[in-house]
């Protein structure tokens, strides 16, 4: 049992309570996962600002990330400490980043990459968390949300959501997929590598494969459905897409809100109640198997 949250805008006048809205939503579903939490936040321009780079980070401090790359010749980079998280950005195309990040932090994770995207993770509490984070102060067009209840690998800031394994994408799961050993050994000997045993980051290395293959978000997620065996709510967003779809027989729970000014998606109502208008908005419940998607 984990919660999942996540608050898609469409009015830009909105945008300065994104963190604020983000952070009421979280603390509605603690309860369902007590043990760790993460966040992808998209827009905010202390932690990605406009036209740089960005690299979340476990397993380097910032005074370490930026040492490091200052070391390795990159010295515009400014690192951000959020909890157990390092987010780190720079001037330079992402793959450029990237590179330097492997060769100068070779023992740290990316938990996150992209442009104009932070993605934020660590143990404990979901409420302490998103105050470590500083989430509230937080702004920006979209974010996504999860409380996790470990049952498939150990607590973790690794073992954490959301995973984000391509640029600018994320994914958020409640669930549990039956055969996701199988699929992490096709995908490991086409190459894809892995950061943790949680099998929600097979899910998302699945889907950012298709992608890569040239798949578009629907069509990943219908393909996802296929392979995939299991209980599971997915949330996935991207750069310009916030998407959710649920497996065949659909007992997880997950609730959908839209109104004209945001779209919303949670595991309970209570996490949805605490948004502006909610009711004036469209509520359902996502049919089995049916992939949602919202675009910017």
């Amino acid at each position: 049992m984990c919660g999942i949250v996540g608050l898609h805008l469409r009015e830009p006048s909105l945008e300065p309570r994104l963190g604020q809205l983000l952070s009421a939503m979280l603390g509605q579903v603690v309860e369902r996962g007590p043990d760790s939490a993460g966040v992808a936040v998209y827009g905010d321009p202390r932690l990605s600002p406009p036209g740089r780079a960005v690299v979340s980070l476990l397993g380097a401090t910032p005074a370490e990330a930026e040492a490091a790359l200052a070391e390795a010749a990159l010295p515009g980079a400014v690192a951000v400490q959020a909890d157990a998280t390092t987010v780190v950005h720079a001037g330079l195309s992402l793959a450029d980043l990237l590179a330097a990040v492997a060769q100068a932090l070779p023992r740290a994770t990316v938990i996150g990459s992209g442009t104009g995207m932070a993605v934020l993770k660590g143990t404990g509490n979901p409420v302490r968390l998103a105050e470590s984070f500083g989430l509230a102060s937080v702004t920006g067009w979209q974010g996504v949300g999860h409380t996790r209840m470990a049952t498939e690998s150990a607590v973790t800031p690794e073992g954490a959501h959301p995973f984000s394994v391509g640029p600018g994408q994320c994914l958020v799961h409640n669930g549990s997929f039956a055969n996701h050993a199988t699929i992490r050994r096709e995908l490991r000997a086409r190459g894809v590598g892995f950061d943790s045993e949680n099998d929600s980051e097979v899910g998302a290395r699945f889907v950012a494969h298709q992608l890569e293959r040239g798949a578009d978000l629907e069509k990943a997620l219908r393909l996802l459905c296929e392979r995939f065996d299991g209980f599971y709510t997915l949330l996935v967003s991207t750069g310009d897409s916030f998407a959710v779809v649920r497996d065949a027989i659909a007992c997880k729970p997950a609730l959908v809100a839209e109104t004209s000014e945001w779209v919303a998606m949670a595991s309970e109502y209570r996490a949805l109640d605490v948004l502006p208008g909610i009711e004036n908005a469209r509520i359902f419940e996502p049919e089995p198997e049916e992939v949602y998607v919202w675009r910017r």
